[in-house]
């Protein structure tokens, strides 16, 4: 049965339709006979218990220049939708957490993908501590003091923003770099979140693996490489996607958070895994399927609208 479709994205004039997550999802749906409409996260609005958005009908098509056809601005009450794809990127700040109150009021009869209250309850560093045993050393603090401590005990560390996405502020400190407690001064005077320190891990190098999970099976996965002389592999910061299998280690990390995902009602999810490490579980926008199909015909995307079909069914 054809499903009533609302996208929660940022602006889809301005995506890349040859590389983001998003417009495959909705290309996917629209070719199986789903009905799409896009609003911004701005126009969400709560009266009375309702919630509403102001948005247009859209029909995509893989055309530069031309991949969205939208109709005229409309208001809307998401409670008449089918499904909500929650799909604005992070970072993950108070709006975007206020964004996942406005639609937990309408789940599950509208069904939202990823279920709102878990986003909310699984930032993606943060979430993956819930795993200790499959990630690097890692330390989440403010204090400079345990910083300091850690890197000691650790040596060549990682420093990234709590919250931050794409790889922005990522950056690798040896043991003896004098310039650590000055960029924790910036970060400071930047922002009142704390850091992650992670032990460096040199496979890094080799690439960092995307592995997206549907209803908490893992689906396939792709390499993103760093440039040379970089540690950052994140394809917004210029890291190159490569096709990659899954190997023994990954699928026996993705057994172990599968069912965890599945339980919360994540539906559609990206892991990181560096060497035989989990770095991040990505559970707001995850990206890399249009890779993923590229490399491999794999669609993680028509599974998890399989998927979907199945609930809403």
């Amino acid at each position: 049965m054809p499903l009533k479709v609302a996208v929660q994205m940022d602006p889809i004039e301005g995506i890349n339709i040859e590389a983001d997550t998003t417009f495959l999802m909705m290309e996917s749906a629209q070719g199986r006979g789903h009905a799409l409409f896009v609003y911004l996260t701005e126009t969400l609005a709560m009266e009375n218990g309702r919630v509403f958005a102001s948005g247009r009908d859209v029909e995509v098509q893989r055309v530069h220049g031309d991949h969205a056809r939208l109709g005229k601005l409309r208001r809307v009450e998401l409670s008449e939708f089918d499904v909500v794809l929650m799909r604005q990127d992070p970072p993950f700040d108070m709006k975007y957490i206020d964004a996942t109150f406005f639609l937990e009021a309408i789940h599950p009869k509208t069904l939202v993908v990823n279920n709102p209250a878990e986003v909310r309850s699984a930032p993606e560093k943060i979430f993956v501590t819930r795993f200790p045993d499959l990630q690097p050393p890692t330390l989440i603090t403010w204090d400079r003091a345990a910083i300091r401590d850690f890197r000691a005990r650790h040596g060549d560390v990682v420093l990234k923003p709590l919250n931050g996405r794409g790889g922005s502020g990522v950056t690798r400190h040896l043991k003896d770099d004098p310039n650590l407690d000055a960029l924790l001064e910036i970060h400071a005077e930047l922002s009142s979140e704390p850091v992650i320190v992670q032990q460096f891990l040199p496979s890094v190098t080799q690439g960092d693996k995307r592995i997206l999970l549907v209803d908490g099976e893992a689906v396939g996965a792709i390499n993103r490489v760093p440039e040379k002389g970089q540690i950052r592999s994140n394809m917004a910061v210029g890291g190159k996607p490569e096709p990659i299998e899954l190997s023994a280690r990954d699928r026996e990390i993705c057994a172990r958070i599968g069912p965890e995902l599945k339980r919360r009602g994540l539906l559609f999810v990206g892991i990181d895994v560096i060497g035989d490490y989990l770095t991040e579980i990505n559970v707001t926008s995850p990206t890399g399927a249009q890779a993923l199909k590229r490399f491999t015909g794999v669609d993680a995307t028509e599974i998890m609208w399989e998927r979907i079909e199945a609930l809403r069914a």
